[in-house]
């Protein structure tokens, strides 16, 4: 007797359409931190490193809203004696800034605190992070791994893999940094097709959960506005208002040419039936999606 497939999330969500826009998560920048070994369950948060030392760390990233992610190369690759960090700073003009430095032994991460407060440097090119954390979920390891590899034959010095960035069910995730683009449900040859079109200076709606500065709603109603009018900068829409009344939102938008030049979006949140929603969940539970009742665009 044939044993029954193993429970996927990234499969299962496909088979029901999950929506990934406005799913990605929030932040202001990132702390991202060399491991080549296997990630703990939990991230940095279960590194063999002192407590005191992984608590300072964290809280100066929570306190400049930055998040922690562990980063390797895709493949194995020779024993250094040092390995990299590196803070990440997202700007609402695009002008993005990043400090790196090195590190061979637990204390040399203490430096990160202090670049936390530092202004860093522009001028860095972006990094490209594939989610390959399958301790954390398996549809993470095994969508994420081939992106690693496609990215890293192209970029290599762009590419790293990393640890759980969120949204295990829409693997393969994607991550791009410091510009803070999260896309969902990726294959290798989409990855490299998302890539090129980012250094091209563009953004499209396949494949968006959002940008990491904004709310869910209005992370939706931007790719609401680059699914009807196409692909644009990633500074082309700025929300300028946001209203909520209960579980309808109103989000107005000023875009740049050839957009249009104000777009307001009429949403709601709807929950959804529950299901398994990653693959070690041990029970149901309900997730939402955006639905757009109004859609206004002005010339």
């Amino acid at each position: 007797m044939s044993r029954p497939a193993a429970f996927r999330c990234a499969t299962e969500a496909r088979s029901r359409d999950d929506q990934l826009a406005g799913t990605a998560s929030r932040a202001h920048g990132w702390v991202v931190i060399e491991h080549p070994g296997p990630w703990p369950f939990a991230g940095f948060a279960e590194l063999y490193l002192a407590d005191d030392l992984k608590h300072a760390v964290r809280q100066a990233a929570l306190t400049a809203g930055m998040r922690i992610l562990l980063i390797r190369r895709h493949g194995r690759q020779p024993r250094r004696a040092s390995r990299s960090w590196g803070v990440l700073r997202y700007d609402a003009r695009g002008d993005h800034r990043q400090e790196w430095g090195t590190w061979s032994q637990e204390s040399d991460l203490a430096e990160i605190i202090a670049a936390i407060d530092r202004p860093g440097e522009t001028g860095h090119p972006p990094l490209y992070l594939a989610c390959t954390h399958g301790i954390h979920d398996a549809c993470c390891a095994i969508r994420g791994r081939p992106i690693a590899g496609a990215l890293s034959q192209h970029w290599p010095e762009n590419t790293w893999e990393c640890s759980h960035v969120g949204g295990d069910r829409y693997a393969g995730n994607l991550l791009v940094v410091p510009d803070g683009i999260y896309f969902g449900d990726v294959a290798a040859p989409t990855a490299v097709t998302v890539v090129q079109q980012l250094r091209e200076g563009l953004v499209a709606a396949d494949h968006l959960r959002g940008y990491a500065d904004l709310q869910p709603a209005q992370q939706y109603a931007v790719a609401e506005v680059l699914r009807r009018f196409g692909p644009a900068g990633r500074h082309a829409i700025r929300v300028v208002a946001t209203k909520r009344s209960g579980d309808a939102w109103s989000v107005s938008l000023a875009c740049d040419a050839p957009l249009p030049s104000r777009v307001h979006v009429q949403l709601k949140v709807v929950a959804l039936p529950a299901a398994r929603l990653t693959c070690l969940a041990p029970a149901e539970t309900r997730a939402i999606e955006h639905q757009t009742l109004e859609f206004v665009a002005e010339t």
